[in-house]
């Protein structure tokens, strides 16, 4: 097949599908700002005025300039192959590292000194180093892609959304089933099947209003609740906060621990979401998604934000529902417009969080299936082994979150009695500890091993030895020798890899389907000795449908966008 031409001049701005792909991307960041904002309220009681007068007007310049950039990047993109159906990049504040902002780096400091403005200055300067981290990122990143293989980079985000961007969410879900639910299955139709709703209406929003009208009609919100968050709304406009700033840096050393794996993490979150959207079809520079999102950091927290913006899990979710370049643009504006007027508060009142929150796990389901779909099934191994560490730093938190609420923790508690309790705390944590860079390490191991590439597999497992040793995984914090005994369990991995290695053994054959696949598609990374398919029709959507399966051309020419392209 012919990927779609579309001439310059006649490139639309908004499609049909944009309004489907608006209303779900769009719940899905004021979900996240709803939550952050509650976090800042009554987890480090920052005052109202600040809150809603200078950190949320901060996030939504960056919101608005993220997302008009994403949308600049896509047009150019489809202009660059002549295609009409480039669907831009999600963009919004990063959903780890809101809670780990909060609860790592801001809480402590304000139990200590009971001083919330102390704990901003602090996530402040935490941000800022984060921004510097993922800028630096930018230069290294694209390498880091060309050669980690595919199933370990995509089996790293269904980790990432399995857990952390789908667990909470149906937690939520099910405390409120009777609300949820009916939201979900509406959903699922809509951006699932090539079902339509009568004159087109969009699903995300009847999805909504859905649930709305049910927790109103069962009684789940209150009117006066809503009347009060009215009284909130004022226009807040930021300004550079650069005193915060300089306070907070000026004891950055104890951010440092934190804020150089989770930089890390931040870029490396960065290469699976574009290696996802390279999957459904869109083959975008990393370098410019990571210097956007890297400057986003900076400028956040120069003006008073403390909440990293990334681009999000999901890209092939929001191709499937028909999304195109509009959708981003048209989110960032309408986030940043709330952020200044101070809606959020009257948002929260408004709507159910149980109407709100089926559409991340919607996302959640479409990146899981994506990582196997668009690796070859001998690789399904390695999709699982990147899921791991994730699964195990989300169970490990949810102790930790639990033995704190009993006023506890699991130093005091023993790992003993935790172990006779048939809790396996200890391991967990440390497989937990640098979760998205160890997932890399071990699928890329495991898919390397598959395919008899030995000296390649060792060469991953001596990289997995050094982040160990210095800590950026299964550390508690980077220092030198932060978890010798892994290290070395890895360099054992690299010197059982390297005997194999000798041996000299054919690679593994790849499958008659994985080599087609790829020759449409363009797949796979350019170090893997297999090629790995893409996507056709969007994770899970199927084909033949036309608002909601990306289309199943191959992106004109076949090839990866250079990584040190501008």
């Amino acid at each position: 097949m012919v990927p779609s031409r579309t001439p310059t001049a006649a490139l639309p701005y908004w499609v049909r599908g944009d309004t489907n792909a608006f209303f779900g991307f769009g719940v899905n960041v004021l979900v996240n700002v709803l939550t952050l904002t509650g976090l800042c309220l009554f987890v480090v009681n920052l005052p109202e005025r600040e809150v809603f007068g200078t950190i949320l007007p901060a996030l939504g310049i960056a919101l608005v300039a993220g997302n008009v950039y994403y949308t600049y990047l896509a047009r150019r993109l489809a202009r660059r192959e002549h295609r009409g159906d480039v669907t831009a990049l999600p963009y919004g504040p990063s959903v780890p590292h809101m809670f780990i902002v909060i609860f790592v780096i801001m809480l402590p400091i304000f139990l200590r000194t009971g001083d919330p403005l102390r704990a901003w200055e602090a996530g402040l300067a935490w941000a800022f180093i984060i921004g510097v981290i993922v800028l630096i990122g930018a230069f290294v990143g694209p390498y880091i892609r060309r050669f980690t293989p595919r199933a370990a980079l995509l089996g790293t985000l269904a980790g990432i959304s399995i857990t952390f961007i789908s667990m909470n969410p149906a937690g939520q879900m099910w405390r409120m089933a009777w609300i949820a639910l009916p939201v979900l299955a509406l959903l699922l139709i809509g951006l699932l099947t090539d079902v339509k709703l009568p004159f087109n209406f969009p699903i995300g929003l009847a999805a909504l209003l859905l649930g709305t009208a049910i927790g109103w009609l069962g009684g789940a919100m209150s009117v006066p609740d809503v009347t009060a968050a009215a009284r909130d709304i004022a226009f807040a406009f930021p300004t550079f906060q650069f005193d915060l700033l300089w306070r907070g840096l000026t004891d950055m050393a104890p951010l440092l621990a934190t804020a150089i794996p989770l930089g890390v993490y931040n870029f490396t979150e960065a290469m699976t979401n574009v290696e996802s959207a390279a999957t459904a079809g869109d083959n975008y520079n990393l370098r410019s998604v990571l210097l956007a999102d890297g400057a986003g950091a900076v400028i956040g927290s120069a003006l008073g934000s403390p909440f990293p913006p990334a681009v999000y899990v999901g890209h092939p979710g929001w191709k499937a529902a028909g999304g195109r370049t509009g959708y981003s643009m048209a989110t960032g504006v309408i986030i940043a417009l709330l952020c200044f007027l101070g809606m959020f508060s009257l948002l929260g009142a408004i709507f159910p969080t149980a109407a709100i929150v089926p559409i991340l796990l919607y996302i959640g389901l479409l990146i899981g299936a994506q990582a196997f779909q668009a690796t070859p099934r001998a690789h399904a191994a390695a999709v699982v082994a990147a899921l791991i560490p994730n699964i195990a730093a989300w169970a490990t938190g949810q102790m930790n979150n639990a033995l704190a609420a009993a006023g506890t923790s699991a130093a005091e508690v023993g790992d003993e009695a935790l172990a006779g309790a048939g809790v396996v705390y200890d391991g967990l944590r440390v497989l937990g500890e640098g979760a998205i860079l160890a997932g890399l390490v071990l699928g890329a191991i495991v898919v390397f091993i598959i395919d008899k590439r030995f000296a390649r597999a060792a060469v991953f497992a001596a990289v997995g030895a050094l982040l160990a040793f210095v800590g950026l995984i299964h550390g508690e914090e980077v220092q030198w020798n932060a978890n010798g005994q892994v290290a070395l369990g890895y360099l054992f991995v690299a010197v059982v890899c390297g005997i194999f290695a000798l041996g000299k053994y054919p690679p593994r054959v790849p499958e008659p389907e994985e080599i087609e696949l790829d020759r449409q598609h363009g797949g796979g990374t350019t170090d893997t000795a297999v090629p790995v398919p893409a996507v056709a029709a969007g994770a899970g959507a199927p084909a033949g449908t036309e608002a909601t399966s990306a289309p199943a051309d191959p992106v004109d020419g076949g090839k990866r966008e250079p990584a040190v392209s501008g």
